[in-house]
């Protein structure tokens, strides 16, 4: 059997599908998150839906600011004040959109840096709750540990990433609507370079966050070695043992040989 076989790519279809096939854990992640802290879920959720709309009206503002200007600037040499004080407005507008928008991003981080936290406390206590019911057979299965091992070093990321992912897709539709929306009264052909523009980095995170996960899954028994490895090498409870027989030196050859 070829060992390499489970990292071949797959065909466009077939990468479409694994790209919209992790959504369909979606749901148990949100449950997750909703059940670990749901101000926080609802905060995450709401920042989300202020990321993909704040950006347009950044761009919808602006215009409204160059339009105003060129007004004005007609009207000075009337002298007339009222005309730049429109355009003032606009630009203290343009300014709180632009701050708000920063505030949005670094409310985001915020959350997830939080969520992160928690939801990685939480996962990890349903693993070990998960692992006082099992038998000594199941710990001693080579499949089963590498999923074990998997779940445990990936507990404070990977369901958050899945929620991240989630709601980075809604903001950017969100975003892509309201573009298109302010597009499409300047060009319908305007708004087919939007959706053009955006196909090039939809198709590469399509074929690559496949291979990338087929990658980690075809590494697990690896990974697994070199934690082993580590724990022997660095724990003050293997070092009188690793001392006394002198493996340090052969530990750590193994160690880089398992190294990629």
């Amino acid at each position: 059997m070829n060992p390499h076989a489970g990292l071949e790519s797959p065909g466009s279809g077939g990468g479409l599908r694994a790209f919209l096939g992790a959504f369909r854990f979606t749901r148990r992640a949100l449950e997750l998150v909703w059940t670990t802290s749901p101000s926080l879920a609802v905060a995450l959720g709401l920042l989300t839906i202020a990321g993909g709309l704040l950006p347009a009206g950044v761009a919808w503002v602006g215009a409204q600011i160059v339009d105003a200007v060129v007004a004005a600037s007609g009207a000075y040499q009337n002298g007339a004040d009222p005309a730049i004080r429109t355009v003032l407005k606009w630009v203290a507008l343009e300014a709180a959109l632009v701050t708000a928008m920063a505030a949005t991003q670094r409310g985001i981080s915020m959350s997830q840096s939080l969520l992160r936290a928690q939801l990685g406390q939480r996962v990890n206590e349903m693993i070990l709750d998960k692992a006082l019911t099992l038998d000594l057979s199941h710990f001693e299965d080579a499949e089963f540990y590498d999923k074990l091992t998997r779940a445990r070093r990936e507990a404070s990321s990977r369901p958050l990433s899945l929620v991240r992912r989630t709601f980075g897709l809604a903001q950017n539709i969100l975003m892509l609507f309201s573009y298109g929306a302010l597009l499409i009264r300047f060009s319908p052909w305007a708004m087919l370079v939007l959706l053009v523009a955006g196909l090039p980095a939809f198709i590469a995170e399509t074929k690559f966050s496949g291979d990338a996960f087929r990658l980690f899954r075809w590494r697990s028994p690896e990974t697994r070695k070199q934690m082993y490895l580590e724990t022997v090498l660095a724990r003050e409870d293997h070092a009188k043992e690793v001392k006394l027989f002198g493996l340090g030196s052969l530990f750590l050859d193994r160690y880089r040989d398992i190294s990629p």
